[in-house]
């Protein structure tokens, strides 16, 4: 067998992955891993201009696709510019590989120039990751940093490639399956729990689904959808669940939580059964833990056993793949052979419960006359683009809460969004992953004047790649999701979150050559967003909110679900 370098090793990997794009930075300490990948025909390279671009984007379309997204930066500051990214992935759950550059093995601990120790750094924040100190190691490696980041409880893995291991010559004997002795995901349930499930099931008068992100990773809406169906059940989402279960089906509760939708929030707390599905009860769900869902028994289906039993007592934990066990209740269902009848009719008074705190307290925001109002340009978005093969991302704030509100996601992988870290900046360069693995679907970010700042370097990406992003800026001068709270709770003392000098973003879009739009009136919304998508390329839409619109409802810090603050 010939003998290659570590660094074409790299790039033979990456093509026996079936990477077709990797977003990256270049730098002294990978300069023969872009040399091997330039000479690559197969595998498109997307030069980012931060390196938390390159993440993000990595991230974004590892979210879109399924697939494991893929970036590469030097050492020093190039590592340590993805740890923002790194984490982002980690909280949410999304399968990518990072590759940074290092300094020669024999330097390392000697202070090198751009020398860093990122496996250090990025232990508590990665699935796994590696220093490679030996290039016969190399190819496992490489397949195992694959495989785990992609399999069980989906994360980042970061590999640490040392220069000298990136010249170094051997054998490339690279395997084709990969078992690991203390890493074993189970996949497939336990029946005796399933029917333990549904037992709980039949024997309950007020379930809900609570669905999460898990539900989108394993691909398991079909079977969801099915479920929900089969059992008349009320679905409940988290914003990373969202588009796992139909936005717009009747059994819809929309999103809970924090800010999610009274009838939600309600249901959640007076259930007798909390059917959670690929969800994790985080505190953004749960509120004053000591208050939720009082009279709930719980089931609990989840591939990552440490997320079971973590922050709420379960009664009935299912260990293993949501769509595996999704199906397997199915059966249990069929078998069982009670009508669907049954079902309505055992859940009739839930559901007319249900019905009252919807027509109480719909998802609704007051209007002004001559201002515009954030919701309606998000309506607005949804009406044009629902048709249509679209993808939304979206930055953190209230931008995020009113997509995640009022834009009713029918299918998964549709919402890309930063769930578990809330990292401001992430939207843009999200969009760019997803636009690069969909060419063909129309990518929107949703986003504050205050985040899209954050990475608006990655215009120039975006026109480099000709990708014909739009992104939608809800401009209300201030750090809106801070200042809510400093109305709320701080007697309006709005310290730090007022942009007292905004720039002109119209002029910003066309200084990267790409299209900026403006609109400062209600009546102008509508032209200004359909113009605005119809527009060929890189499209700025500019939006003048009110200054001071709140996102409700709202569950303050430390108050039960039930406590929730309303328009």
């Amino acid at each position: 067998m010939t003998k290659m370098t570590g660094a074409k090793m790299v790039v033979e990997a990456l093509k026996r992955e079936g990477v077709d794009v990797v977003f990256g930075f270049p730098g002294g300490a990978v300069i023969d891993i872009y040399d091997a990948l330039d000479q690559e025909p197969s595998i498109k390279h997307v030069l980012v201009r931060h390196e938390q671009g390159a993440t993000h984007a990595a991230d974004g379309y590892a979210r879109a696709t399924g697939r494991v997204g893929v970036c590469l930066v030097t050492s020093g500051p190039g590592a340590t510019n993805t740890v923002t990214g790194i984490a982002t992935a980690y909280m949410d759950s999304v399968p990518i590989v990072v590759f940074t550059g290092q300094v020669p093995t024999k330097l390392i601990g000697n202070d090198a120039f751009q020398e860093v120790d990122i496996v250090g750094i990025t232990r508590p924040c990665t699935k796994h990751n590696y220093l490679v100190k030996d290039v016969k190691d190399l190819p496992r490696i490489l397949k195992e940093a694959f495989y785990i980041a992609a399999s069980g409880r989906p994360g980042p893995v970061l590999v640490d490639l040392p220069k000298d291991v990136q010249n170094a010559k051997a054998e490339f004997n690279y395997p084709e399956k990969i078992k690991l002795r203390s890493y074993n995901p189970v996949y497939k349930p336990h029946l005796k729990q399933i029917e333990k499930a549904y037992k709980a099931i039949e024997q309950s008068k007020r379930p809900i689904i609570y669905a999460g992100g898990g539900v989108i990773i394993s691909n398991a809406a079909d079977e969801l959808r099915a479920f929900a169906e089969a059992i008349n059940a009320p679905v409940a989402m988290t914003l990373m669940g969202l588009g796992g279960f139909p936005g717009t089906h009747e059994l819809s509760l929309g999103m809970l939580g924090m800010h999610g939708t009274y009838c939600a929030n309600m249901a959640m707390h007076d259930t007798d059964l909390i059917i959670a599905v690929g969800a994790r009860f985080d505190d953004r769900v749960t509120g004053k833990i000591d208050a939720f869902a009082p009279h709930a028994k719980v089931i609990h289906i989840d591939i990552d056993p440490t997320s079971i039993q973590k922050n709420v007592k379960v009664h009935i934990p299912i260990v293993g793949d949501c769509k595996k066990a999704l199906k397997e209740l199915l059966k249990v269902i069929e078998e069982k052979g009670l009508p669907k009848e049954h079902w309505e009719e055992r859940f009739k008074d839930w559901w007319d419960q249900i019905h009252a705190w919807a027509q109480k307290h719909p998802l609704t925001y007051k209007k002004e006359e001559g201002v515009i109002k954030p919701q309606y340009v998000i309506e607005k978005l949804y009406e044009l683009t629902k048709d249509r093969k679209t993808i939304v991302t979206t930055e953190v704030g209230q931008n995020q809460m009113w997509t995640a509100q009022f834009y009713k996601f029918d299918r998964p992988r549709t919402l890309i969004t930063s769930g578990g870290l809330g990292t401001m900046g992430y939207g843009f360069p999200a969009a760019i992953g997803a636009q690069m693995a969909f060419p063909d679907h129309l990518v929107v970010d949703v986003a504050g004047d205050g985040s899209i700042q954050m990475n608006i370097q990655e215009m120039a990406t975006a026109m480099e790649q000709r990708l014909p992003i739009k992104i939608i800026i809800l401009n209300n001068q201030f750090l809106g999701m801070v200042r809510q709270w400093q109305e709320l709770f701080y007697n309006r003392r709005y310290a730090a979150t007022r942009f007292h000098v905004t720039p002109d973003f119209v002029k910003i879009a066309e200084a990267y050559g790409a299209v900026g739009l403006r609109a400062t009136r209600p009546e102008e919304v509508d032209e200004v967003l359909k113009t605005g998508l119809e527009t060929d390329g890189l499209v700025i839409m500019e939006f003048a909110i009110a200054q001071e619109e709140g996102v409700f409802p709202m569950v303050p810090a430390g108050k039960a679900t039930t406590e929730m603050l309303l328009v």
